[in-house]
């Protein structure tokens, strides 16, 4: 697998983790998770500027996920699901990886640690969320 398939695994981990804690920041959750799982500086180094975009641009991220999820609440979708779909729009609006890897990345993901449901909606709000933002 490759170094930045790795480090994008490690953002959904802490994402994951994130979530599922509540109110601790995401960037203690993110360091705490990667040290108990000794991640390589290297794949830390790009999970972080994933992190960070989350962190930086959270809400506004969120805000876009729910205008290509009319018909679902970002609070009711499923945890696996929020936290692959807020590692690529945070992917996205950072601009630095073309748009075809993130959209192929996160349906990747979706299947490996969601379902093959999960992987087919996933495509869809990436997709969606790419055109809006004037990515594809």
């Amino acid at each position: 697998m490759r170094i930045e398939s790795r480090a994008r695994s490690r953002v959904l981990q802490a994402l994951y983790a994130w979530d599922m804690r509540g109110e601790q920041p995401l960037d203690r959750v993110a360091t705490t998770i990667w040290d108990d799982l000794a991640v390589p500086p290297e794949e830390r180094s790009l999970a972080g500027k994933i992190v960070r975009v989350v962190i930086a641009q959270g809400a506004k991220l969120d805000r876009e996920l729910e205008t290509v999820t009319t018909n679902w609440r970002l609070e009711r979708i499923g945890a696996i699901e929020r936290s692959v779909l807020r590692l690529a729009a945070a992917e996205l609006a950072a601009g630095e990886t073309p748009t075809k890897v993130v959209i192929q990345e996160a349906v990747r993901l979706a299947e490996r640690y969601g379902s093959p449901q999960s992987a087919r909606f996933v495509n869809g709000v990436v997709d969606a969320l790419a055109r809006r933002m004037g990515r594809l």
